[in-house]
């Protein structure tokens, strides 16, 4: 059986100013032709298809688009809910989806859709594991599930699992070890976290909700991460999609595809002389201005070059404040702007410029007078 492993499209996603819609439907578009090239038996969607529980009319516009393109293909669909997703929004037509070869989640209720295929290899039994809390498990399950691990767990010693066959799941979860972005929520403590040793008589984990590609621990359990860089922390990061191939049990290649954005996400550091004269014009750029001294209207400047700017930075100018306060009122005039000084830029006064705020400060006191 050969498939391809999606995740995290978060349809109708901003990336601070900008809608991402023009950008998500290319991509989209993109994930079409690799499906249509590779001719996969099936494509796994891993959860957070949409980036809010009440997406916008726009946004269901560019799934709806998408799941036209996808009945269009020979291949099954599976689909699980994430965090960002409502199950309920999503499962809706779920019966009318199965007969265009479309599987989705429904509301979790105690127990998981399976959906048996058939190759030259045997039997493969897909399992569609939405995203869930210990709260929604421990209605079914009782009082003694309190971790995301013990739900996770209660949920798949439930199935009655053939291990002697091939087994995919689909579930959307922090798994522990999983290098995470900024663009994903976090749980305090990573309370939200599921070890990985729940999902071992599983021939393939295809996971969703970190949004950084990776493997954990074994090639068959990965994120396939998001098609888009959707923060700062992934520019460095190559965005793909996972292709597969099952053939008898324990024969598993993998492959990735790269992914080609409209535009890219690009980090950039310098003065502000030598940012102007980059390039990357019309990619989303973070900048983080290096410059010593003030700068005027830098991000009025910025702006005019590089119009898809998401942040600016100065570098140095954040500081911790953590085990003494910025000044002390016991110290000198001059001594307190020094203090200033270095709690904003990162370093200290130069002699020449404590001499000038010393001037400064003499001239100010005597006017005083």
């Amino acid at each position: 059986m050969k498939f391809i492993h999606i995740s995290d499209l978060h349809i109708g996603k901003r990336l601070n100013e900008y809608s991402l819609i023009n950008e998500q439907e290319h991509i989209l578009g993109e994930i079409i032709a690799v499906i249509n090239k590779e001719e996969p038996d099936c494509v796994l969607i891993a959860g957070d298809v949409y980036d809010k529980s009440v997406p916008s009319a726009e946004a269901v516009s560019v799934l709806d688009k998408f799941l036209s393109d996808l009945a269009k293909t020979n291949s099954k669909i599976f689909i699980i809910s994430g965090n960002h997703d409502s199950a309920e929004r999503i499962a809706y037509g779920t019966e009318a989806f199965k007969r265009q070869g479309i599987y989705i989640s429904p509301v979790f209720n105690g127990t998981i859709s399976k959906i048996a295929l058939k190759d030259e290899y045997g039997m493969v039994n897909v399992y569609l594991l939405p995203f869930i809390k210990p709260v929604h498990v421990r209605r079914y399950f009782g009082e003694n599930i309190e971790t995301y691990t013990d739900a996770v767990k209660a949920v798949i010693d439930s199935l009655n699992i053939n291990e002697s066959e091939r087994n995919v799941i689909l579930s959307h979860q922090y798994v522990a070890g999983a290098d995470r972005t900024e663009s994903e929520e976090e749980t305090i403590g990573g309370l939200d976290m599921v070890e990985g040793y729940v999902f071992n008589m599983f021939d393939y984990v295809a996971l969703g909700h970190i949004h950084r590609s990776q493997s954990l621990g074994r090639d068959s359990m990965r994120y396939s991460g998001t098609p888009l860089k959707y923060s700062a922390s992934e520019t460095k990061d190559k965005k793909c999609v996972i292709v597969g191939e099952m053939k008898e049990k324990g024969q598993l290649e993998i492959k990735e595809v790269p992914l080609t954005p409209l535009r890219d996400y690009k980090d950039i550091k310098g003065t502000l002389e030598d940012v102007l004269k980059g390039e990357n014009k019309q990619d989303f750029v973070r900048i983080t201005l290096t410059d010593e001294g003030t700068v005027v209207d830098a991000y009025g400047k910025l702006k005019g070059n590089y119009p898809y700017m998401t942040e600016l930075l100065f570098e140095g100018r954040k500081r911790s404040v953590e085990g003494r306060s910025a000044v002390s009122i016991e110290k000198s005039h001059e001594e307190q702007f020094s203090d200033f000084y270095e709690f904003i830029n990162g370093k200290e006064l130069t002699e020449e410029q404590k001499a000038i705020v010393a001037e400064i400060m003499t001239q100010a006191e005597e006017g005083a007078e």
